[in-house]
């Protein structure tokens, strides 16, 4: 897999915490850096270490599935993205609870750096399959979403949520394509 490959999938990875990051950007008054770079750390960190969790459990058994792997990678990536397109149209308004005050709440951020990051163990359990390098993989997705995530704070600070429905479902189009993509390559109808 390669660069462009993994930046994509590091960004449509990032999405739901870009939509997290805007709603806190929304808590605050006026933007606080400080606060804004540790919610980038959180989510950008879990981002990385939940994709080699799923790595590491998916080098466990990846020998007795090669002969379908690239089938377990399609179905896991168009799940994950089907079920982000799905949560981002749904008429159901989530409530993001903030963690932003005059303190930061590192147990609500922690949790909500969790919850954004369990489509990324999935994604790890591919990369094992795949035979992905991790380091460079993890080193990337988790860039990306320092990145995306403080933008998004930004963005929530300044914009309001007007592109947090947005933002998901594009990731979650990224992520179907991906398995797409590997399905094809291996099936032998994309070069």
């Amino acid at each position: 897999m390669g660069f462009v490959e993994l930046l994509l999938i590091g960004v449509g990875l990032s999405m739901d915490a870009f939509a997290v990051a805007i709603c806190q950007g929304l808590c605050m008054p006026r933007i606080n850096w400080r606060h804004a770079v540790v919610i980038a750390l959180f989510f950008g960190g879990f981002q990385a270490l939940m994709p080699f969790a799923g790595w590491l459990l998916g080098s466990q058994f990846a020998g007795y599935i090669q002969s379908f792997d690239h089938w377990v990678a399609f179905i896991l990536l168009v799940l994950i993205g089907g079920n982000m397109v799905r949560e981002a149209l749904s008429p159901e308004e989530e409530e993001t609870a903030c963690a932003v005050a005059a303190k930061l709440d590192y147990r609500q951020l922690f949790l909500m750096a969790v919850a954004t990051s369990i489509d990324a163990l999935a994604v790890g359990v591919t990369f094992a399959f795949l035979e992905v390098e991790i380091l460079p993989a993890i080193t990337l997705i988790g860039c990306t979403t320092f990145c995306i995530s403080l933008a998004g704070v930004a963005v929530g600070n300044f914009f309001g949520a007007r592109y947090k429905k947005r933002a998901e479902v594009t990731g979650g189009i990224i992520l179907i394509l991906l398995g797409l993509k590997i399905l094809l390559e291996h099936l032998g109808l994309l070069g």
